[in-house]
This record gives structure tokens, C-alpha cells and sequence, in this order.
């Protein structure tokens, strides 16, 4: 951890203000907000702000509709937003509209700075034009298929099958979606930056490291930037036609600058609308182009062009600073699939909340997300398993174990003195990992690990047994002194996670009656006080509201034909496996499940994906080799109960002899998780 306190601002993407956050949308603000606390627990300076995109054809004509005003809807979108993100424990700094007096003075000074500076053209283009509505088309509201791959009813400014961006006229067979008629053309004058002029300055940003010598972008990104470098960097058109809602622009009478310049916009007029309400706060001290704070911006990857490329580009040419570094991360997937309303997986925010505990997400999506921007899947199985195994089963146990010892023999209070320093010690120095894959925003590497200190917790408690001591005479002291480990053991723990359960975090804290979770304050253990009486601090999942959840956010759906889709488009989902032969319940009865303990984990030279497992059956130990390399980091393994095939026919391998099977689940590569015995298990116990 560094000594000298960092300044950060961090953003999400602006959810646009035409409807409500779904689980998809969360990804984003859980896994921003996870970042934001870690850096407040970590002693740094660290502000969080966003806004509701709230500009655009689509809010005009979803108004037009409703028969409301776009003003009224926005407000009404923005109560239900702050709402959705405040149950989930997003806490922002500020959240503000891009619809304010802060984001249009700010759009028009970048505006007039890029003018100003030689980077705005004007010329006649010929556009889409709905001859039935009357109005110039936006690139989202006509479809055809792509020029590229030849896939059917997409969008007029993107493939979603090739990833290809164009312009609408480029569209084979286009159409309203408004009113379903071909789209006819018609000129008319619009503005645009000439983005080729940034190019050098551009190349060199990505290019850049930031703060830390982090990249500025992820490879993918790199690579995909890489690519339109080499492609030629296109002028980029900023103005929009009457009727719109939106800015207009200064100097041209009915036209209006387009969504994408001033949402990004927004961020900053979040932040100066914050420096509003904290005269502590420097708006230049963030944007100026001397800044030295750190600044981040958290989005899917579906909108890397426009953050990447046209965000810098404004910025550096309206003279403020550029991002120290643009994360991107991937889609949300429900059972493998698309989101779906038909089959009840395209889930609200609010139909969640109405169910399930937010921190249960919050713990799921952490245990998924990493650094790249591969898409994750929310397994609705696997979630019920997870959260109830790692967070109940685990984490909260150890403190349910301990508290009902200390309450009864010792009144409460806590010895004054750990029984296992170095053991203490041990879970303390685990800090430093586990704060790097945070920083590092690996969530699921430090979820890991931690869960392995949760075993290691729970190891030890089996061992001293103090439900075995308390019947004991002339041991309370012992049975006080076991506990009171335990207690901070699992006090340690809660601080790691604190960041992904903020809630859980208070809730130890009142328990525990001690100060604010800070990420260094776990090295002074919690001695000679009196603690709360226990109340459970998480239940378990009922599958039968996950069961709920699903129905209440099933819709019916008209059947749609599917579209059409090229040869070399690719299918339109994975194929499915056949299902293996059948087999019998006494099949299934033979397999001899059991306990083992990892005494040791090794790495096996020359295998890529096989760890070395040596583990206690109780009467025995075993050699295993498992292919759980990319998903566990060997020294976390050690001490950890896993469920052993024990009755499979050892395997001969050229690293050696595999004598038997762990158990674990997932669809390969770091997401892999193994199966965990019930609380209280032992080496050797056959499970059922």
C-alpha cells in the first residue's frame, strides 16, 4: 500500500434516462463502487460521481408517448435510478443529469475551444429522413442488414454480429423503425470534430501508461484501437436536426449537439455541480490540464470508441486533461444466455430488491469480475450455491460459532490476548494480496483468497472445538481465549470484504463495537472488550424467491422470427452438448464421495493447467492432479477442505499417479470453483 494518500475521481457510464437499471446495468456500477471503497479503506482520497444521460430522440419521442414533457420524464427516470442505486449500496459523491446548466455551459465551452481551434467542419451531408414522421432519422432508429457480414436487422451505426461500424447509408435494405418505411434521404448542414486531427496525440495516449504504470487501456482495447488507427480516423459529426432534445448549439439555429458530446460532458459537470456543494473541492485541481489527481472511467466495452477516441480528443483540444486510464469490462449473461424477458432472466433492479438481498449480487458479480472484458455469466444455480456455501456456510459462521461462547462464559468481553498471534499475523499479511487484485480490479482472485482465509478460520475452530472445552470444567478461560481468536480472525475477514458488502461491514462493526473498517486498522486486534449479542448477520437464499424473482420478470412476448443471418456470421449461440448416455441411481451410489484437507498445493512443471494436490483422507493422503491452475493460486488451496472422489481408479499421468478426483464446478479457466463440504466436516467423512 502506498505511503502518500492519492487523489482519485472515478465515473461510470451515464445510464440513459428512458427506462430502469437491470442486473446488466449493475455490473458496472458494483464492480465501479467495489473499486471506490476499496480506495477509501486503502486511506486514499477517492470521489465517485455520475448522472443520468438524459438526451437524445429516444427521451423526446418516449415523452411524446407518455404525453409528457422530456423534462418530466427525465426527473421521474432520475428518482427511480438514485433509488436503484442507493438499495444497492452504490454510493456516489454526487449524481447529477446531463440535462443541467453545468453540463450545457461545459459542452458549449468544449465546443467553442474546438471551434475556436480549427477542429470543427461544417458541410452539407446527405441524411435518412422518415418521410412519414417528418424528421431526420438517428442512427439507432433504422435497421438493415450489415455491409460487412450480411447480418440481418441491425442497428444503423454498428453490427452487433461483426462488430463493424458504419454510417446508415451504408445499410443494405434499410428501414425506419418508426415507422417501417425506407428511410429517404434528404441534405442538411451538420458539424463535425476533425478527429484525424488528434491522431498523433491520440496514438501517444494509448500508447501512455498512467499513474502506477497501469495502461491507459486494456489489450483488447489496444488492439481494436490499433485497428481503427490503421483504418483512418473518420471526421466525427456532433449535430443533430430539429426536433431534438437536447443543447442546441451556439451560432446555428436547429441544430443540436449530439448525445455522445455531452454525455461524456457529464462527468465533469457531475463533478463541478459537487464543487458547488464542497467549497473543499477544486474543480481545475481534477480537470485542468496540469491536474495531478487520478482519474478513471469505468464502462462496457460497447462504448470503448467513444471514450477512447472522441473523449480524449475533445478534451485535449478544449485544453483539460485526459483519463489516466479507461476500464472496460463485458456483458451480463443469465444461465448462459442473453438476458431474456420471455423466460424471466431480463431482471430489474427493482424486481431484485423486491426478492433477494442486494450484497448477495454484490458477492456474486465480485466473485466473477476480473480485468479483462470477457462477459460474465450470473448462474442462478451457482448463485444460490456460492453465496449460501462462501458467505453463510464460511464467513459468518465462524462469527455465529465464537459469539455464543463469549456471550455465555465470559460475559461477553474478549480475552485479552490472541491465542495464535502468528496466525493473526498471518491473515494480516494476506492484506497486501488481496489489496492488490482489488487495485488491480482482479475481484474474483481476491474473493478467492479470502474465502481461503474463511477455511483456514473455520480449520482452526474444528481443531480447538470449544464447544468440546466449554463442557469441560475449569476451562472458560481457554474456551474465551479460542472464541476471541475466532472472533478476530473473522474480524479480518469482514474487512477484506468490506468493500463488496459495505452493509455486512456495519453490522460487524456494531458487533464488534469498534471504529470504521479501515484496511490497515485489522493489525490491532479487537482485546478486552465487551461485544453486542449476535444477531445473524446474513441468511441463507431461498431458491424459492430466486424461483419468484424469475416469474415476477417474465413477460409475454409475441413470437418474433428469428433473423436471418450470413454463413460466415457465426451461430447464434453456443451449440448445446448431447446429453450422455443414462445411468442408474446404483451407478450414481457407487461414486464414494469424502473430506479431504489440501496439505499441499505445487505447481506441475510443464502442465499449464494441472496443479499438484496433496491431501488428507483422514486415514491416508493422497496425490491429485487437478486442472484448477488458472483459478486458484496454489498457497490459498492449502488448509482447505475439498470434496474428493475417493473410489476413482487412479490414473497414470506423465507427471505422475492421480489417485482420485476434487469436485468443481464452472465452464473452465479462472472460472472454476470447488465444491466445499458442510461446516463441521472432517478429513475421511463420506458426504451424501
Amino acid at each position: 500500500m502506498p505511503d502518500a494518500p492519492r487523489t482519485i475521481l472515478v465515473t461510470s457510464a451515464l445510464p440513459y434516462a428512458n427506462g430502469p437499471i437491470h442486473l446488466g446495468h449493475l455490473v458496472e456500477y458494483i464492480q465501479t463502487d467495489i473499486w471506490v471503497r476499496f480506495q477509501r479503506a486503502a486511506g486514499n482520497h477517492c470521489l465517485y460521481v455520475c448522472a443520468d444521460d438524459a438526451h437524445g430522440t429516444p427521451i423526446m419521442l418516449r415523452a411524446e408517448r407518455d404525453g409528457i414533457t422530456p423534462e418530466s420524464l427525465i426527473e421521474a427516470v432520475g428518482v427511480e435510478h438514485r433509488a436503484d442505486f442507493r438499495d444497492f449500496f452504490v454510493e456516489f459523491d454526487h449524481y447529477h443529469t446531463t440535462h443541467s446548466e453545468e453540463n450545457r455551459a461545459l459542452a458549449t465551452f468544449i465546443y467553442e475551444r474546438l471551434r475556436d481551434g480549427g477542429h470543427i467542419a461544417v458541410r452539407e451531408i446527405r441524411q435518412a429522413y422518415d418521410p412519414v414522421k417528418e424528421m431526420f432519422l438517428p442512427d439507432r432508429y433504422i435497421r438493415g442488414t450489415c455491409p460487412r457480414c450480411r447480418a440481418a436487422d441491425q442497428y444503423g451505426d454498428s453490427c452487433e454480429s461483426c462488430g463493424a461500424t458504419y454510417t446508415p447509408t451504408d445499410l443494405i435494405n434499410p428501414v425506419s423503425v418508426l415507422s417501417g418505411q425506407p428511410p429517404i434521404e434528404r441534405e442538411s448542414e451538420h458539424h463535425f470534430v476533425k478527429l484525424a486531427d488528434f491522431e498523433p496525440m491520440l496514438r501517444e495516449w494509448v500508447a501512455g501508461t498512467g499513474p502506477g504504470g497501469r495502461p491507459r487501456v486494456q489489450p483488447e482495447i489496444a488492439n481494436k484501437l490499433a485497428e481503427w488507427f490503421d483504418s483512418g480516423l473518420r471526421d466525427w459529426d456532433i449535430s443533430r436536426d430539429a426536433p431534438y432534445f437536447g443543447f442546441e448549439i451556439p451560432g446555428a439555429p436547429g441544430k443540436y449537439f449530439y448525445v455522445w458530446l455531452d454525455a461524456p460532458i457529464g462527468y465533469m459537470a457531475s463533478f463541478r455541480a459537487l464543487c458547488g456543494r464542497r467549497p473543499d473541492l477544486d474543480f481545475d485541481a481534477y480537470w485542468g490540464a496540469g491536474s495531478k489527481a487520478e482519474l478513471y472511467h469505468f464502462i462496457g466495452k460497447d462504448i470503448a470508441y467513444f471514450h477512447t477516441l472522441f473523449w480524449p480528443a475533445q478534451l485535449h483540444g478544449a485544453g483539460f486533461r485526459t483519463p489516466s486510464a479507461v476500464f472496460c469490462h463485458g456483458f451480463l449473461t443469465v444461465n448462459g444466455q442473453k438476458m431474456s424477458k420471455s423466460r424471466g432472466t431480463f431482471v430489474k433492479a427493482r424486481t431484485y430488491l423486491e426478492h433477494l438481498d442486494p450484497e448477495y449480487l454484490r458477492y456474486y458479480f465480485a466473485c466473477k469480475l476480473g480485468a479483462g472484458i470477457d462477459d460474465i455469466d450470473l448462474s442462478l444455480d451457482d448463485f444460490v450455491q456460492r453465496v449460501n456455501a462462501d458467505l453463510v456456510g464460511k464467513v459468518v459462521n465462524i462469527a455465529s460459532r465464537c459469539a455464543g461462547f463469549i456471550a455465555r462464559g465470559s460475559d461477553g468481553m474478549l480475552a485479552d490476548a490472541l491465542e495464535d498471534p502468528a496466525l493473526h499475523d498471518r491473515f494480516v499479511a494476506a492484506g497486501d494480496s488481496i489489496a492488490a487484485h482489488y487495485e488491480g480490479r482482479e475481484y474474483g482472485r481476491a474473493q478467492r483468497e479470502i474465502m481461503a482465509l474463511a477455511d483456514l478460520a473455520n480449520q482452526y475452530i474444528d481443531e480447538r472445538k470449544p464447544w468440546v472445552l466449554a463442557k469441560q470444567p475449569g476451562t472458560a478461560a481457554e474456551v474465551q481465549a479460542v472464541c476471541t481468536m475466532g472472533i478476530n480472525l473473522f474480524r479480518v475477514i469482514a474487512t477484506y470484504l468490506a468493500p463488496v458488502l459495505p452493509r455486512l461491514a456495519r453490522k460487524v462493526e456494531a458487533f464488534l463495537g469498534c471504529g470504521p473498517t479501515s484496511w490497515t486498522a485489522v493489525t490491532e486486534p479487537v482485546l478486552g472488550r465487551r461485544i453486542a449479542p449476535y444477531e445473524p448477520l446474513l441468511t441463507r437464499v431461498d431458491p424459492a424467491k430466486v424461483a419468484a424473482m424469475v416469474e415476477a420478470s417474465k413477460e409475454e412476448l409475441a413470437p418474433v422470427a428469428a433473423p436471418v443471418r450470413a454463413p460466415d456470421a457465426g451461430p447464434a449461440s453456443p451449440p448445446s452438448e448431447p446429453i450422455a448416455a443414462e445411468i442408474t441411481i446404483d451407478d450414481f451410489a457407487r461414486v464414494d464421495l469424502r473430506v479431504a484437507r489440501v496439505v499441499a498445493a505445487d505447481l506441475v512443471e510443464g502442465a499449464d493447467k494441472l496443479l499438484r494436490l496433496t491431501l488428507d483422507v483422514g486415514s491416508e493422503q493422497r496425490t491429485v492432479f487437478s486442472g484448477i491452475r488458472a483459478a486458484y493460486e496454489p498457497a490459498a488451496l492449502v488448509g482447505r477442505l475439498v470434496v474428493l472422489v475417493a473410489n476413482l481408479k487412479p490414473r497414470k499421468m506423465r507427471f505422475g499417479v492421480s489417485e482420485g478426483m476434487v469436485l468443481a464446478s464452472g465452464p473452465g479457466g479462472s472460472d472454476i470453483w470447488l465444491v466445499t463440504p458442510d461446516e463441521g466436516a472432517v478429513p475421511g467423512q463420506r458426504v451424501r
